[in-house]
């Protein structure tokens, strides 16, 4: 399963998007089901509607109720959410990457991502910016010990 973040929904659907067509081979490799965490729908409406077109989150929505993704309401990843946020109170983690985080922690690591926010921070070591990668594994403090996560498909330093 892979946990979808705001940058990989934005490039999916949109042709225009520079890693659209880096996220579409991804998902067609990798062939599993794809889930978005709850916790990042108001971020995707908003970069959906800024970027595309008010009828881009329609169209996203839309998708979910067909379920073409799995929407996972993270009711019980609110602790680690918190966890997450207080022990990287001093870095560039908000509530959508933690959500992110805790949702892939639980839903077999992978991260369909390319902005690495959510993820550099707790890294052991850096990702190389620009390298093209697939199942990059992910291990750091962000993750909860002895957990694994995957960063899928071609990655790059977000703004």
């Amino acid at each position: 399963m892979i946990t979808l973040d705001t940058s990989a929904i934005v490039a999916l659907l949109s042709r225009s998007d520079r890693h659209h067509a880096d996220a579409a081979r991804a998902l067609a490799k990798h062939r599993g089901p794809t889930v978005v965490p709850v916790g990042i729908l108001a971020e995707v409406e908003y970069l959906l509607s800024s970027r595309l077109a008010p009828s881009a989150s329609v169209a996203f929505l839309e998708g979910l109720e067909r379920g073409e993704s799995l929407l996972d309401c993270g009711d019980v990843d609110v602790p680690r959410i918190r966890e997450l946020m207080t022990r990287y109170h001093d870095r560039p983690l908000g509530f959508a990457d933690a959500a992110v985080i805790a949702c892939a922690e639980r839903n077999g690591g992978a991260v369909l991502t390319f902005s690495l926010a959510a993820l550099t921070f707790g890294r052991e070591s850096p990702l190389v910016p620009g390298r093209q990668e697939i199942m990059y594994p992910v291990r750091g403090k962000a993750f909860k010990s002895g957990s694994t996560a995957e960063v899928v498909c071609s990655l790059n330093p977000g703004p």
